[in-house]
């Protein structure tokens, strides 16, 4: 059975050839609220389409990483249940940590995709070959991305991207039909 999913020509051929992802947690792989327990305690909400876009990445031979302005125990053991294995926490300035990330792999800007959704994504979204917000981002950020995705933040807008990459790497159909077998 073929693939649902369609994708604009145009966008596909600007993502041909991405070897790694940068993506901030905080609105993109969260919905951007930040939830307290009673102790004071940081809790995040994760969607599940979005950790299996980035489990798919991985298997297509595309890295996710993460860059993001805050830590939390939450957010670690996440991307270790997904098998994250290049992120920064506490950055400040994106940019140099995504450049070491880029030399520690290889890679170059041109090779790079980006999703965020507020002023300090900028910088990486502005470098990367392929830039992307989610539906909800600030209004720069969303002028900024070759796509914007349907889904808001923290809803499946990760996996938008993911599933458009895959594509665009010619995985999407060979790894869906994994699944229907």
């Amino acid at each position: 059975m073929a693939p649902a999913l369609q994708i604009d020509p145009a966008l596909l051929l600007r993502a041909q050839g991405l070897r790694v992802v940068f993506f901030d947690v905080d609105g993109v792989l969260t919905d951007g609220g930040l939830y307290f327990g009673a102790s004071g305690e940081t809790l995040k909400r994760f969607n599940t389409l979005d950790g299996q876009g980035l489990t798919l990445l991985q298997k297509a031979g595309i890295t996710p990483a993460v860059i993001t302005g805050r830590d939390s125990a939450p957010l670690r053991l996440r991307l270790q249940a997904l098998g994250v294995q290049h992120a920064a926490f506490g950055v400040e300035d994106k940019r140099p940590a995504a450049e070491q990330i880029l030399t520690t792999l290889g890679l170059t800007w041109s090779q790079a995709a980006a999703m965020g959704d507020d002023w300090p994504d900028l910088p990486l979204l502005r470098r990367s070959a392929f830039a992307c917000a989610p539906a909800n981002a600030q209004i720069e950020v969303r002028h900024a991305a070759h796509f914007v995705t349907r889904a808001c933040g923290g809803d499946g807008a990760a996996r938008e991207l993911c599933d458009l990459l895959l594509v665009a790497a010619g995985r999407y159909a060979a790894l869906l039909a994994d699944f229907d077998a």
